[in-house]
């Protein structure tokens, strides 16, 4: 079995607010054709998008399934988008839903968003401002041995759940439900750290699409990133490997689709995919 260092690992509290959809002054967004339109997209409580459904069929723009929250303080805000981690306790403390627990699901970056999955029943208890405090757990996990593997971003116990496996040739198997090409990694390229929110793939190519198997991506999908380097921010590196696990939905912009927030990277190719059709985090938490 993987061994890491969890056991050292602090668990400390973070906390938003359910976040409101937002729209400013001009309410369109444009498409890749150059096309207005108005559609949902960010924040709020979507009560039928779930991980586990298709993140590609919706009417929508960048849909983040379950609960948006956010802190109205910027510098708590970038703690929690920084700390919490998928796989991550939540639980309501203000609100007729108080006392529900959930766990995050995601980090959607530019909104600044993190993503909670909760019950049916606790979502209708629900409002917009009610608050979320999450028990932030994974920052700094390592794997003992694998110094040129860098993890991030997943809770150590939903970690230990991924039935990640050691070869005799010192490379680490982790199951994905498809491999995508760095050319299709798009919008959040470059950023400084891939410890916090996320970067999407690009779906503006239908052959791609289809070839790749990114029209049958599901929210919670484990997928890998090849030639894609996140050990420190996001950038192409031949070799390299990165594994991700899709946050939000597509989206008709250039440059955008699929929300991936990543999980382990390494510049070398220790890291290798085993095609798994099962491999989300809905079956790893015993949602599906």
């Amino acid at each position: 079995m993987i061994k890491t260092n969890k056991d050292k690992l602090v668990i400390q509290s973070v906390q938003g607010k359910i976040s409101s959809p937002a729209a400013g002054n001009n309410p369109y967004r444009i498409d890749r054709e150059g096309l207005a339109h108005i559609l949902p997209a960010t924040g709020g409580i979507c009560y039928n998008v779930k991980i586990g459904d298709s993140c590609m069929k919706w009417v929508g723009d960048h849909i983040e399934p379950g609960v948006s929250i956010k802190s109205d303080n910027a510098a708590d805000n970038n703690a929690l988008v920084l700390l919490a981690c998928i796989g991550n306790e939540a639980k309501v403390i203000t609100g007729n839903a108080k006392g529900a627990k959930g766990f995050v699901t995601g980090m959607h970056g530019g909104i600044d968003h993190t993503l909670i999955y909760f019950k049916d029943r606790d979502l209708e208890n629900m409002a917009i401002g009610d608050t979320i405090l999450v028990k932030a757990y994974g920052q700094g996990l390592a794997i003992e041995g694998y110094e040129d593997v860098k993890c991030m971003n997943i809770d150590p116990n939903l970690f230990d759940k991924l039935n990640i496996k050691e070869t005799s040739d010192g490379i680490i198997e982790v199951p994905v439900v498809t491999e995508i090409p760095a050319y299709l990694m798009g919008s959040g390229v470059g950023s400084t750290t891939a410890f916090s929110g996320d970067y999407d793939i690009m779906t503006g190519d239908k052959r791609a699409n289809e070839k790749f198997g990114i029209n049958e991506l599901k929210f919670g999908d484990l997928v890998l990133l090849k030639d894609s380097d996140n050990t420190n921010g996001r950038q192409y590196l031949e070799g390299s490997v990165s594994i991700g696990v899709i946050v939000h939905s597509d989206c008709i912009k250039s440059g955008h689709g699929p929300g991936v927030t990543v999980i382990m990277s390494s510049k070398t190719s220790k890291i290798k995919g085993i095609i798994d059709d099962k491999a989300n985090i809905g079956n790893y938490l015993g949602i599906l």
